[in-house]
Protein backbone atom coordinates (compact mmCIF):
# COMPACT_ATOMS: atom_id res chain seq x y z
CA UNK A 1 0.00 0.00 0.00
CA UNK A 2 1.67 3.48 -0.96
CA UNK A 3 0.90 6.14 1.96
CA UNK A 4 2.38 9.83 2.22
CA UNK A 5 2.62 10.42 5.76
CA UNK A 6 2.60 14.26 6.42
CA UNK A 7 4.48 16.40 9.40
CA UNK A 8 5.48 13.45 11.14
CA UNK A 9 7.98 13.96 13.78
CA UNK A 10 10.19 10.82 14.13
CA UNK A 11 11.35 9.76 17.65
CA UNK A 12 13.94 7.02 16.53
CA UNK A 13 17.48 7.69 17.62
CA UNK A 14 18.96 5.19 15.13
CA UNK A 15 17.11 7.18 12.08
CA UNK A 16 18.83 9.97 10.79
CA UNK A 17 15.37 12.12 10.93
CA UNK A 18 15.33 11.65 14.36
CA UNK A 19 13.21 14.26 15.95
CA UNK A 20 12.53 16.30 12.65
CA UNK A 21 9.45 16.77 11.39
CA UNK A 22 9.32 15.60 8.04
CA UNK A 23 6.98 13.48 5.42
CA UNK A 24 7.73 10.19 4.79
CA UNK A 25 6.78 8.40 1.82
CA UNK A 26 5.79 4.55 1.57
CA UNK A 27 5.36 2.76 -1.89
CA UNK A 28 4.95 -1.31 -1.92
CA UNK A 29 6.03 -1.60 1.97
CA UNK A 30 9.61 0.36 1.44
CA UNK A 31 10.32 3.76 2.72
CA UNK A 32 11.15 5.61 -0.43
CA UNK A 33 11.61 9.00 0.31
CA UNK A 34 12.05 11.16 3.99
CA UNK A 35 12.10 14.73 3.11
CA UNK A 36 10.48 18.19 5.01
CA UNK A 37 8.15 18.44 1.79
CA UNK A 38 7.16 15.65 -0.24
CA UNK A 39 4.71 16.33 -3.17
CA UNK A 40 1.81 13.90 -4.09
CA UNK A 41 1.60 13.70 -7.64
CA UNK A 42 0.35 9.92 -8.05
CA UNK A 43 -2.70 10.72 -5.47
CA UNK A 44 -1.08 8.25 -3.08
CA UNK A 45 -3.02 8.23 0.49
CA UNK A 46 -2.42 11.47 2.65
CA UNK A 47 -2.22 10.82 6.47
CA UNK A 48 -2.19 13.98 8.14
CA UNK A 49 -2.64 13.72 11.78
CA UNK A 50 -2.89 16.28 14.86
CA UNK A 51 1.01 16.06 16.61
CA UNK A 52 1.83 12.91 14.53
CA UNK A 53 4.46 11.08 15.57
CA UNK A 54 5.94 7.88 14.46
CA UNK A 55 8.40 5.61 15.97
CA UNK A 56 10.10 1.77 14.53
CA UNK A 57 7.01 -1.06 15.31
CA UNK A 58 6.50 -1.46 19.17
CA UNK A 59 6.89 -4.94 20.18
CA UNK A 60 5.47 -7.05 23.60
CA UNK A 61 7.01 -10.29 24.64
CA UNK A 62 3.81 -11.13 26.51
CA UNK A 63 0.41 -11.16 25.06
CA UNK A 64 -2.66 -13.84 25.48
CA UNK A 65 -5.60 -14.08 22.90
CA UNK A 66 -7.49 -17.06 23.52
CA UNK A 67 -7.62 -19.23 20.67
CA UNK A 68 -7.58 -22.13 20.29
CA UNK A 69 -10.08 -23.18 22.30
CA UNK A 70 -11.04 -19.75 24.38
CA UNK A 71 -12.53 -18.06 21.48
CA UNK A 72 -15.27 -16.37 23.94
CA UNK A 73 -12.20 -14.56 25.48
CA UNK A 74 -10.16 -13.23 22.33
CA UNK A 75 -9.84 -14.40 18.61
CA UNK A 76 -6.15 -14.24 16.68
CA UNK A 77 -8.01 -12.13 13.95
CA UNK A 78 -9.42 -9.71 17.01
CA UNK A 79 -6.43 -10.26 19.08
CA UNK A 80 -4.06 -8.91 15.99
CA UNK A 81 -6.72 -5.87 15.48
CA UNK A 82 -6.25 -4.73 19.07
CA UNK A 83 -2.45 -5.10 18.82
CA UNK A 84 -2.29 -2.72 15.82
CA UNK A 85 -4.82 -0.46 16.97
CA UNK A 86 -2.58 -0.18 20.28
CA UNK A 87 0.37 0.73 18.30
CA UNK A 88 1.77 -2.91 17.92
CA UNK A 89 3.21 -4.47 15.17
CA UNK A 90 5.06 -7.29 16.95
CA UNK A 91 3.68 -9.67 19.69
CA UNK A 92 5.00 -12.82 21.41
CA UNK A 93 1.81 -15.69 21.66
CA UNK A 94 1.84 -17.18 24.91
CA UNK A 95 0.45 -20.97 24.57
CA UNK A 96 -2.27 -20.77 27.26
CA UNK A 97 -4.94 -22.59 24.98
CA UNK A 98 -6.90 -25.13 24.97
CA UNK A 99 -5.12 -27.38 23.53
CA UNK A 100 -2.04 -25.67 25.19
CA UNK A 101 0.76 -25.26 21.72
CA UNK A 102 3.06 -28.07 22.79
CA UNK A 103 3.64 -29.32 19.36
CA UNK A 104 5.56 -27.90 15.67
CA UNK A 105 1.43 -28.84 14.29
CA UNK A 106 0.45 -26.09 17.13
CA UNK A 107 2.88 -23.67 16.29
CA UNK A 108 2.29 -23.89 12.81
CA UNK A 109 -1.63 -23.18 12.91
CA UNK A 110 -0.97 -20.17 14.88
CA UNK A 111 1.78 -18.93 12.30
CA UNK A 112 -1.24 -19.90 9.49
CA UNK A 113 -4.03 -18.06 11.01
CA UNK A 114 -2.01 -14.67 11.70
CA UNK A 115 -0.14 -15.24 8.10
CA UNK A 116 -1.11 -12.26 5.71
CA UNK A 117 -1.58 -9.77 8.75
CA UNK A 118 -0.42 -6.27 9.44
CA UNK A 119 0.96 -7.63 13.18
CA UNK A 120 3.37 -9.89 13.14
CA UNK A 121 2.97 -13.18 15.36
CA UNK A 122 5.20 -15.48 16.86
CA UNK A 123 4.48 -18.09 18.79
CA UNK A 124 5.75 -19.35 22.23
CA UNK A 125 6.01 -23.09 22.31
CA UNK A 126 4.86 -24.86 25.82
CA UNK A 127 8.12 -25.89 27.91
CA UNK A 128 6.33 -28.75 29.18
CA UNK A 129 3.87 -31.42 27.70
CA UNK A 130 0.27 -29.56 27.83
CA UNK A 131 1.85 -27.13 30.66
CA UNK A 132 1.77 -29.60 32.76
CA UNK A 133 5.19 -29.44 34.40
CA UNK A 134 6.10 -32.78 33.90
CA UNK A 135 7.45 -33.87 30.67
CA UNK A 136 9.58 -31.25 28.59
CA UNK A 137 7.50 -30.91 25.00
CA UNK A 138 8.76 -30.74 21.61
CA UNK A 139 11.51 -27.89 21.65
CA UNK A 140 13.23 -28.59 19.06
CA UNK A 141 10.25 -29.01 16.07
CA UNK A 142 8.71 -26.12 17.48
CA UNK A 143 11.73 -23.97 17.34
CA UNK A 144 11.94 -25.45 13.82
CA UNK A 145 7.97 -24.55 13.14
CA UNK A 146 8.55 -20.51 14.33
CA UNK A 147 8.43 -20.86 18.30
CA UNK A 148 10.64 -18.09 19.51
CA UNK A 149 10.72 -19.21 23.27
CA UNK A 150 9.54 -21.52 25.35
CA UNK A 151 7.08 -21.10 28.18
CA UNK A 152 4.33 -22.67 30.33
CA UNK A 153 2.08 -18.81 30.97
CA UNK A 154 2.27 -18.16 35.15
CA UNK A 155 2.96 -21.86 35.54
CA UNK A 156 6.04 -22.23 37.16
CA UNK A 157 8.23 -25.61 37.23
CA UNK A 158 8.33 -27.14 40.49
CA UNK A 159 11.02 -29.55 39.56
CA UNK A 160 14.54 -27.78 39.31
CA UNK A 161 15.91 -30.87 37.47
CA UNK A 162 13.62 -30.46 35.10
CA UNK A 163 14.37 -26.51 34.29
CA UNK A 164 17.89 -28.11 34.67
CA UNK A 165 17.44 -30.60 32.04
CA UNK A 166 15.79 -27.56 29.64
CA UNK A 167 18.17 -25.13 29.78
CA UNK A 168 20.99 -27.84 28.77
CA UNK A 169 18.30 -29.26 26.14
CA UNK A 170 17.48 -25.80 24.39
CA UNK A 171 21.65 -24.85 24.43
CA UNK A 172 22.02 -27.31 21.78
CA UNK A 173 20.07 -25.22 19.41
CA UNK A 174 20.06 -21.97 20.89
CA UNK A 175 17.07 -21.63 22.11
CA UNK A 176 15.41 -19.46 25.20
CA UNK A 177 13.79 -21.29 28.23
CA UNK A 178 11.42 -19.08 30.25
CA UNK A 179 10.57 -19.60 33.65
CA UNK A 180 7.85 -18.42 35.55
CA UNK A 181 8.51 -16.94 39.16
CA UNK A 182 6.90 -18.15 41.52
CA UNK A 183 7.76 -20.61 44.54
CA UNK A 184 3.75 -22.56 44.64
CA UNK A 185 4.33 -24.16 48.04
CA UNK A 186 5.41 -20.38 49.42
CA UNK A 187 2.45 -18.54 47.41
CA UNK A 188 -0.61 -20.83 48.34
CA UNK A 189 -3.36 -20.06 48.24
CA UNK A 190 -2.85 -16.15 48.04
CA UNK A 191 -4.31 -14.42 45.65
CA UNK A 192 -2.85 -10.76 46.38
CA UNK A 193 0.71 -9.18 47.56
CA UNK A 194 0.92 -10.13 51.43
CA UNK A 195 1.00 -7.06 53.32
CA UNK A 196 -0.67 -4.91 55.54
CA UNK A 197 -3.80 -4.40 52.15
CA UNK A 198 -4.03 -8.12 52.31
CA UNK A 199 -4.91 -8.35 55.83
CA UNK A 200 -6.93 -5.51 55.96
CA UNK A 201 -9.73 -6.63 53.58
CA UNK A 202 -9.10 -10.36 54.96
CA UNK A 203 -7.50 -12.35 51.69
CA UNK A 204 -5.09 -14.49 51.57
CA UNK A 205 -1.16 -13.02 50.72
CA UNK A 206 1.39 -14.42 48.37
CA UNK A 207 4.38 -13.10 49.85
CA UNK A 208 7.15 -11.72 47.89
CA UNK A 209 9.68 -14.70 49.32
CA UNK A 210 7.64 -16.92 46.62
CA UNK A 211 8.47 -14.88 43.43
CA UNK A 212 12.47 -14.64 45.24
CA UNK A 213 13.03 -18.34 45.98
CA UNK A 214 12.40 -19.26 42.62
CA UNK A 215 14.11 -16.70 41.06
CA UNK A 216 17.01 -17.75 43.06
CA UNK A 217 16.67 -21.13 42.41
CA UNK A 218 16.57 -20.68 38.48
CA UNK A 219 19.49 -18.41 38.53
CA UNK A 220 22.14 -21.17 40.61
CA UNK A 221 20.61 -23.91 37.83
CA UNK A 222 21.30 -21.10 34.93
CA UNK A 223 24.85 -20.81 36.52
CA UNK A 224 25.08 -24.44 36.30
CA UNK A 225 24.01 -25.31 33.06
CA UNK A 226 25.22 -21.94 30.82
CA UNK A 227 22.27 -21.92 29.19
CA UNK A 228 19.88 -19.26 28.24
CA UNK A 229 16.77 -18.07 30.60
CA UNK A 230 14.08 -15.38 30.24
CA UNK A 231 12.70 -14.48 33.19
CA UNK A 232 9.27 -12.85 32.76
CA UNK A 233 6.95 -10.32 34.32
CA UNK A 234 9.15 -9.68 37.82
CA UNK A 235 7.40 -7.60 40.46
CA UNK A 236 9.71 -7.43 43.58
CA UNK A 237 12.36 -4.98 44.87
CA UNK A 238 14.59 -8.26 45.84
CA UNK A 239 14.04 -9.64 41.87
CA UNK A 240 15.48 -6.68 40.64
CA UNK A 241 18.39 -7.12 43.01
CA UNK A 242 19.13 -10.76 42.37
CA UNK A 243 18.76 -10.34 38.53
CA UNK A 244 21.03 -7.26 38.80
CA UNK A 245 23.75 -9.59 40.36
CA UNK A 246 23.41 -12.20 37.92
CA UNK A 247 24.40 -9.78 34.98
CA UNK A 248 26.97 -8.71 36.60
CA UNK A 249 28.29 -12.28 36.40
CA UNK A 250 28.06 -12.37 32.78
CA UNK A 251 25.11 -15.23 33.22
CA UNK A 252 23.02 -15.35 29.87
CA UNK A 253 19.81 -14.08 31.67
CA UNK A 254 17.02 -11.57 30.73
CA UNK A 255 13.53 -10.45 32.49
CA UNK A 256 10.25 -8.70 31.67
CA UNK A 257 7.65 -6.73 33.70
CA UNK A 258 4.09 -5.58 33.19
CA UNK A 259 3.54 -2.08 32.86
CA UNK A 260 0.80 -2.46 35.41
CA UNK A 261 3.13 -3.76 37.96
CA UNK A 262 5.56 -0.31 37.31
CA UNK A 263 2.00 1.90 37.68
CA UNK A 264 -0.53 0.24 40.29
CA UNK A 265 -0.28 -0.78 43.80
CA UNK A 266 -1.62 -3.80 46.46
CA UNK A 267 -3.93 -0.61 48.00
CA UNK A 268 -5.55 -0.33 44.68
CA UNK A 269 -7.45 -3.54 45.14
CA UNK A 270 -9.16 -1.79 48.00
CA UNK A 271 -12.53 -2.29 46.43
CA UNK A 272 -11.99 -5.80 45.40
CA UNK A 273 -12.19 -5.36 41.82
CA UNK A 274 -11.01 -8.08 40.04
CA UNK A 275 -9.36 -6.77 37.19
CA UNK A 276 -6.93 -5.85 39.78
CA UNK A 277 -6.17 -9.59 40.36
CA UNK A 278 -3.11 -10.21 38.45
CA UNK A 279 -0.09 -12.97 38.33
CA UNK A 280 2.11 -11.55 40.04
CA UNK A 281 -0.05 -9.75 41.91
CA UNK A 282 0.42 -5.84 42.48
CA UNK A 283 3.05 -5.05 45.15
CA UNK A 284 4.14 -2.19 47.09
CA UNK A 285 5.41 1.06 46.33
CA UNK A 286 8.99 0.45 47.60
CA UNK A 287 8.35 -2.66 44.93
CA UNK A 288 7.18 -0.05 42.20
CA UNK A 289 10.12 2.24 43.16
CA UNK A 290 13.04 -0.74 42.15
CA UNK A 291 11.48 -1.86 39.33
CA UNK A 292 10.99 1.67 37.43
CA UNK A 293 15.02 1.43 38.87
CA UNK A 294 15.78 -1.51 37.46
CA UNK A 295 14.26 -0.28 34.18
CA UNK A 296 15.96 2.70 34.39
CA UNK A 297 19.73 1.19 34.67
CA UNK A 298 18.86 -1.80 31.77
CA UNK A 299 18.87 -4.50 34.65
CA UNK A 300 14.78 -4.84 33.42
CA UNK A 301 15.41 -5.62 29.61
CA UNK A 302 11.94 -5.27 28.69
CA UNK A 303 8.39 -3.99 29.49
CA UNK A 304 5.05 -5.78 28.68
CA UNK A 305 1.86 -5.27 28.47
CA UNK A 306 1.01 -9.05 29.04
CA UNK A 307 -2.34 -8.58 28.17
CA UNK A 308 -4.50 -11.30 29.18
CA UNK A 309 -8.30 -11.30 28.25
CA UNK A 310 -10.68 -13.13 30.72
CA UNK A 311 -14.25 -13.25 29.75
CA UNK A 312 -16.74 -11.67 32.10
CA UNK A 313 -17.99 -14.97 33.62
CA UNK A 314 -14.45 -15.69 35.42
CA UNK A 315 -13.56 -12.16 36.88
CA UNK A 316 -17.87 -10.81 38.05
CA UNK A 317 -17.29 -13.40 40.90
CA UNK A 318 -15.60 -13.40 44.20
CA UNK A 319 -12.33 -11.70 44.38
CA UNK A 320 -10.82 -15.37 45.46
CA UNK A 321 -12.25 -17.03 42.54
CA UNK A 322 -12.06 -14.74 40.01
CA UNK A 323 -9.38 -15.70 37.56
CA UNK A 324 -5.80 -13.70 37.17
CA UNK A 325 -5.44 -11.37 34.22
CA UNK A 326 -5.53 -7.90 32.99
CA UNK A 327 -5.99 -7.14 29.18
CA UNK A 328 -3.39 -4.90 28.66
CA UNK A 329 -2.29 -3.65 25.08
CA UNK A 330 -5.16 -1.12 24.52
CA UNK A 331 -3.33 1.10 27.60
CA UNK A 332 0.37 -0.10 27.59
CA UNK A 333 1.18 3.77 25.94
CA UNK A 334 -0.58 5.84 27.81
CA UNK A 335 0.63 4.11 31.31
CA UNK A 336 3.87 4.59 30.31
CA UNK A 337 3.93 7.94 29.84
CA UNK A 338 2.47 8.32 33.07
CA UNK A 339 5.71 7.48 34.64
CA UNK A 340 8.48 7.62 32.05
CA UNK A 341 9.50 10.32 29.39
CA UNK A 342 8.41 10.25 25.61
CA UNK A 343 12.05 9.09 24.81
CA UNK A 344 12.51 6.52 27.30
CA UNK A 345 8.62 5.56 26.48
CA UNK A 346 9.59 4.47 22.80
CA UNK A 347 12.68 3.07 23.89
CA UNK A 348 10.79 0.47 26.06
CA UNK A 349 8.59 -0.72 23.46
CA UNK A 350 10.94 -1.33 20.56
CA UNK A 351 12.95 -3.38 22.75
CA UNK A 352 13.77 -7.03 23.27
CA UNK A 353 13.23 -8.28 19.57
CA UNK A 354 16.67 -8.84 19.64
CA UNK A 355 16.27 -11.82 22.52
CA UNK A 356 14.10 -13.94 20.76
CA UNK A 357 16.11 -13.56 17.74
CA UNK A 358 13.78 -11.11 15.66
CA UNK A 359 14.68 -8.41 12.85
CA UNK A 360 13.77 -4.40 13.82
CA UNK A 361 13.66 -1.92 11.39
CA UNK A 362 14.95 1.61 11.65
CA UNK A 363 12.96 4.54 10.06
CA UNK A 364 15.77 5.22 7.37
CA UNK A 365 15.27 5.60 3.32
CA UNK A 366 15.34 2.37 1.46
CA UNK A 367 13.89 0.68 4.72
CA UNK A 368 11.12 -2.00 5.46
CA UNK A 369 8.06 0.23 6.62
CA UNK A 370 7.28 -0.98 10.26
CA UNK A 371 6.32 1.73 11.95
CA UNK A 372 3.67 2.68 15.01
CA UNK A 373 1.84 6.14 14.60
CA UNK A 374 0.95 8.10 17.63
CA UNK A 375 0.27 11.68 19.56
CA UNK A 376 2.63 11.61 22.77
CA UNK A 377 0.58 14.61 24.20
CA UNK A 378 -3.22 14.09 24.53
CA UNK A 379 -3.74 13.03 28.11
CA UNK A 380 -7.11 11.17 28.82
CA UNK A 381 -9.49 9.65 30.75
CA UNK A 382 -9.21 5.60 29.91
CA UNK A 383 -12.69 3.91 29.65
CA UNK A 384 -14.16 1.19 28.15
CA UNK A 385 -14.77 3.34 25.03
CA UNK A 386 -10.78 3.00 24.91
CA UNK A 387 -10.97 -0.99 24.96
CA UNK A 388 -11.12 -2.68 21.63
CA UNK A 389 -9.77 -6.30 23.16
CA UNK A 390 -13.42 -9.01 23.01
CA UNK A 391 -12.93 -8.92 26.82
CA UNK A 392 -12.90 -5.38 28.90
CA UNK A 393 -10.84 -6.74 32.32
CA UNK A 394 -9.01 -3.34 32.08
CA UNK A 395 -7.32 -2.95 35.51
CA UNK A 396 -6.35 1.01 33.46
CA UNK A 397 -10.43 1.36 33.67
CA UNK A 398 -10.80 5.04 34.93
CA UNK A 399 -7.48 6.12 35.12
CA UNK A 400 -5.78 8.54 33.67
CA UNK A 401 -3.35 8.11 31.18
CA UNK A 402 -1.09 10.15 28.43
CA UNK A 403 -0.67 9.87 24.81
CA UNK A 404 -2.74 8.52 22.16
CA UNK A 405 -2.24 5.74 19.02
CA UNK A 406 -3.40 6.46 15.72
CA UNK A 407 -2.17 2.83 14.84
CA UNK A 408 0.22 1.60 12.42
CA UNK A 409 1.66 1.46 9.14
CA UNK A 410 3.81 -2.68 8.41
CA UNK A 411 3.90 -5.64 6.35
CA UNK A 412 2.62 -3.34 3.49
CA UNK A 413 -0.62 -2.62 5.10
CA UNK A 414 -2.28 1.14 6.96
CA UNK A 415 -4.08 -0.07 10.05
CA UNK A 416 -5.91 3.45 11.60
CA UNK A 417 -8.62 4.21 13.78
Amino acid sequence: MNVLLKSATIVDPKSDFHNQTVDILIEKGVISQISKRISNPKNYKEIKLDNLHVSKGWFDSSVSFGEPGYEERETIENGLKTAALSGFTSVVLNSNTHPVIDTNADVSFLKTKANGNAVDLHPLGALTKESKGVDLAELFDMKSAGAVAFYDYQKPISNPNLIKIALQYASNFDGLVMSFPQESKISGLGVMHEHVTSTSLGLKGNPSLAEELQIARDLFILEYTEGKLHIPTISTAKSVELIRAAKQKKLNVTCSVAIHNLVLTDKDLVNFNTNYKVLPPLRSQSDIDALIEGVKDGTIDMVTSDHNPIDIEHKKVEFDHAMYGTIGLESAFGALQTIFTLKKTIDLLTKGKERFELQSCSIQQGEKANITLFNPNQSYTFTKDNIVSSSKNSCFENHDLKGIVYGIYANNQLVLK
